[in-house]
């Protein structure tokens, strides 16, 4: 067996660079790939490190094909659905009912809390609807991005019928250990008591729209611009806003229909057919069919469209295959394993959960791997759970909870990326303003596992 190298606490040196550059520089692209090829440098040496960083770009490439069509044609859904006024129809129908920036943003809490079948859909059904409206009602885009973000990954983890559970069913059912408990889905099913960090990720977001829990650090700042300036967007997102209405100018006229068929027809293939990427090719086809008799475009018009909303989701596309590149790089120095291994001897049965949600949830952070690391984790921490006579679904809903975590709150996985780019704003603005509450969240549900892993 070939022995897995250790470079010690060198090993965190790669992830700290990831952070501490994009932090310092708000460049998410680069900061990324820097780090990976600080990590293939320490694992392939100077000389080998170029050829494992554009071995690893083909392969995030190859390998994560699916994932970068389904974000260049939410990019076109969105982008037609705009062109088509069918936004300002429904955004008008929903001013209706929403008068106030609470009522508009509890509206896509409850939405998001609906659509739970795939993180992806929730975020691009939520923003569809809300985003029009929420300007008008100068709420901060950093806000808007916090609760698509809060009621994607949370809230999938918590339903047995998402692809989350889906994945994390098939990783369980793969230990041995847990073999005699039952199969992959009763293993989920059983974990989702424990998954505290969805429940608290998702009551936070309703406390933080009432105001129960105060705006507080970057989100602060973002209301404090818009009551001084009106901008509900800063300069640094202004780029990504060229083509916006004012937030002054009133709502154009337009039709319901050519927003709704479109959505609902991408919301109800995608759980018929349990695929985001046949419903949106399904979903775009019927808005051409919608649009072009009825002259809303004509089939140039429809085609440029198309087009132009592909190319607004290439900067997500590129940090999205550098955060793969990240992980394989991470993988190259042994990183999950490192730290689970330093951690391990520090534990007992109370607090291996507790342990574990930390461990994972920081992994699945620093990594920008919500499913990746888990896979490394689940043969070390399970064994080790059932041997120690941990109680089982606690450890396994701490697991999932802290991919959940991950995916919420890192500056560079797809969700997290998917929610800023569909609200335009900068990335690293969206992050820094929702991670405040992310941690109050983790915090949370770290003192819920030492509980219940001292009362089971």
């Amino acid at each position: 067996m070939e022995t897995e190298i250790s470079y010690g606490l060198l090993t965190l040196l790669p992830p700290v660079i990831v952070i501490g550059v994009a932090l310092y520089t708000k460049l998410n692209f680069e900061s990324l790939m820097l780090g990976a090829w600080i990590a293939f440098i320490m694992s392939q040496g100077f000389f080998g490190s170029i050829p494992a960083l554009l071995d690893s770009c083909q392969t995030a490439v190859s390998e994560n094909a699916w994932m970068y069509i389904v974000l260049a044609l939410v990019g076109s859904l969105i982008t037609l659905l705009s062109a088509s006024k069918g936004t300002f129809g429904f955004a008008k129908f929903l001013q209706k009912y929403a008068k106030s920036e609470k009522k508009t943003l509890m509206f896509g809490w409850v939405l998001g809390l609906l659509i739970f079948i795939d993180d992806y859909l929730n975020v691009l059904t939520v923003s569809a609807c809300t985003k029009e409206v929420s300007d008008r009602q100068r709420t901060p885009r950093e806000m808007l991005a916090y609760v698509l973000d809060s009621t994607g990954a949370p809230v999938c983890i918590l339903v047995p019928l998402s692809t989350w559970a889906v994945f994390y069913g098939n990783v369980f059912a793969q230990q041995e250990s847990l073999a005699e408990l039952g199969d992959g889905a009763y293993l989920y099913l059983h974990s989702i008591p424990f998954a505290f960090y969805g429940f608290t990720a998702v009551i936070l977001v309703p406390l933080v729209i009432l105001g129960v829990v105060p705006k507080i650090g970057a989100m602060k700042k973002a209301y404090k611009r818009v009551d001084e300036t009106g901008m509900v967007y800063s300069e640094l997102s202004a780029k990504l806003n060229k083509d916006e209405l004012s937030v002054d100018e009133p709502l154009p006229d337009g039709k319901i229909i050519d927003f709704m068929l479109p959505m609902a027809v991408v919301v109800g293939v995608a759980i018929w057919k349990d695929d985001l990427l046949t419903a949106l090719v399904i979903g775009i086809c019927v808005a051409g069919i919608l649009y072009i008799p009825r002259k809303v475009m004509k089939p140039k018009e429809f085609c440029e469209v198309f087009t132009q909303g592909l190319t607004t989701m290439l900067p997500m596309i590129a940090i999205c295959m550098a955060s793969q590149v990240v992980k394989m790089s991470m993988d190259s120095i042994n990183l999950p394993t490192y730290v689970v291994n330093a951690v391990l001897p520090f534990v007992n049965p109370d607090t291996l959960a507790a342990i574990t949600f930390v461990v994972v949830a920081l992994l699945a952070f620093v990594t920008g791997s919500s499913w990746g690391v888990p896979v490394v984790c689940v043969p070390i921490i399970v064994p080790l759970a059932v041997a120690s006579g941990a109680p089982i679904f606690l450890v396994l809903g701490a697991i999932a909870s802290a991919a959940a975590f991950g995916s919420h709150a890192c500056f560079y996985t797809d969700v997290t990326i998917m929610s800023s780019q569909v609200t335009k704003i900068n990335n690293m603005e969206h992050v820094l303003t929702q991670l405040p509450y992310a941690i109050i969240a983790g915090l949370a549900a770290v003192i819920l596992y030492l509980v219940f892993g001292f009362v089971l």
